[in-house]
C-alpha cells in the first residue's frame, strides 16, 4: 500500500542512482574498472564531501512541483489544465536555471524550486530537453516536437507515479499522464512509451504490498499496447524489456547482460537496463544501483530509474545510509517526497 517510505524511496533512491552513475557517465566501461577497480564504482565519488546529482533528479524534482502546482491551481480556481501543461511550465523554470544566474528576476514561476541557488548547477543537461524547452516544450503525442528518444523523456516521470492513486486516476490516464510529459520535449514513440511504463511500474509496486517488480513490468508491457495498439514501434519496446526480464534469470554476469541491452542513452534501453538490475536484485539496492551504472554509457540515468524503482519497492528505509548521507538535497528531495505524498503545495 502507498506509504511515506515508498515515496520518499522512490525519489531517494533515483537522486542515489543519479549521482553514483555521474561521476561515470561518459566513461567506458574498461576505464571505469581502471580507475575504480575490478567492481567498479561503489561508492559516491564526492565533490567537496557531496554526492552530486544530475540533470536527471533536478528535472524529476520539477515534474514534482509541477504536479503539485497543477492541483493547487484546481483546489484554488476549480478548473485547471492538464497536468503535463503545469510540467511544461515547470521545466521551463529548469530552463533558466541552466541559463541564468540565480536569483532570477522575472515576477513568475511555477516552481519554489528556483529558489534554491545550488539548482543553478548545470550538470550535462540534454541537448534535447534544453532545445526543445528553448523552444517553448508543449510537445504532444498527436503533434511530436522532434523525432527524439533520447531517455531525457523518462528519467524524470518517476513522481508521476507514486502521486495519483487508484481513487483518483484510472491507472490508463496515469500511465499516459507519463507518456504526455515525455513527449512535452520527445517526441519518437520511444521517447515516450517507456516513461509511460516506467510510471505504470512505479504506481504499481507502490500502490500494492503484493505487487512484484515482475509482475509489474508485465502489466506494463501489456499495458502499452492497450494505450499505443498502433505504434510503429510497440513490439521493438516489448521484445527489449522482455529480453531483459530473461536475462535476470539468467547466470550471466552484469555487464554481460546490460551490453546486450544498449547503453541507455534511448529510453528503452534506459528502461530495459533499469529493469534488469531491479529484477535481478529487488532485494538489494546496493547491488542493483552498482550493476546499473557500471557499464558504457548513459550511467546516471540508467542509476536513477534503477534507483526510482527498487527505492519505490523496497522504500526508504532499506536505502542504505551511504547513499543518503552526502547526497546533495537531500532535506529538499525528502520534502518534495512528503509533499507528493501528503498533497501539498509549497512556496519556499
Amino acid at each position: 500500500m502507498r506509504s511515506l517510505d515508498k515515496f520518499r524511496g522512490c525519489l531517494i533512491g533515483g537522486a542515489a542512482g543519479d549521482a553514483l552513475g555521474y561521476a561515470v557517465e561518459f566513461i567506458d566501461y574498461n576505464e571505469i574498472v581502471k580507475i575504480y577497480g575490478v567492481q567498479g564504482i561503489t561508492e559516491y565519488d564526492l565533490k567537496d564531501d557531496v554526492a552530486e546529482i544530475s540533470d536527471d533528479t533536478q528535472m524529476s524534482l520539477f515534474t514534482a512541483t509541477g504536479l503539485l502546482f497543477g492541483t493547487a491551481r484546481g483546489k484554488m480556481r476549480g478548473i485547471m489544465g492538464s497536468y503535463p501543461s503545469y510540467i511544461n511550465g515547470s521545466y521551463l523554470d529548469w530552463l533558466d536555471t541552466q541559463r541564468e544566474m540565480y536569483p532570477l528576476k522575472k515576477e513568475f514561476q511555477y516552481s519554489w524550486l528556483v529558489n534554491i541557488p545550488e539548482m543553478f548547477s548545470c550538470r550535462a543537461p540534454g541537448n534535447t530537453c534544453m532545445s526543445a524547452l528553448a523552444k517553448g516544450g508543449n510537445g504532444t503525442i498527436e503533434e511530436p516536437i522532434n523525432n527524439s528518444k533520447g531517455c531525457g523523456g523518462i528519467m524524470r516521470v518517476a513522481p508521476i507515479g507514486i502521486y495519483f492513486n487508484d481513487r483518483r486516476y484510472r491507472v490508463q490516464e496515469i500511465d499516459m499522464i507519463g507518456a504526455e510529459t515525455a513527449a512535452l520535449t520527445h517526441g519518437h514513440e520511444l521517447g515516450y512509451i517507456p516513461a509511460a511504463a516506467l510510471v505504470h511500474i512505479i504506481h504499481r509496486i507502490t500502490e500494492s504490498d503484493d505487487m512484484s517488480i515482475q509482475d509489474a513490468v508485465l502489466e506494463a508491457v501489456e499495458m502499452m499496447h492497450i494505450l499505443f495498439p498502433d505504434a510503429k514501434y510497440i513490439t521493438e519496446f516489448t521484445t527489449l524489456i522482455k529480453k531483459a526480464i530473461e536475462l535476470a534469470e539468467q547466470n550471466i554476469s552484469d555487464i554481460d547482460a546490460i551490453t546486450q541491452l544498449g547503453e541507455g542513452w534511448v529510453a528503452e534501453e534506459t528502461l530495459a537496463i533499469a529493469v534488469y538490475c531491479a529484477l535481478k536484485y529487488s532485494e538489494d539496492f546496493d547491488k542493483g544501483i552498482i550493476a546499473s551504472v557500471n557499464h558504457s554509457g548513459d550511467s546516471d540515468s540508467t542509476g536513477a530509474v534503477t534507483g526510482n524503482i527498487l527505492g519505490a519497492y523496497l522504500g526508504y528505509n532499506k536505502v542504505p545510509d551511504k547513499y543518503i548521507n552526502s547526497l546533495e538535497l537531500k532535506e529538499v528531495i525528502l520534502k518534495i517526497a512528503d509533499d507528493l505524498y501528503k498533497d501539498c503545495y509549497s512556496k519556499m
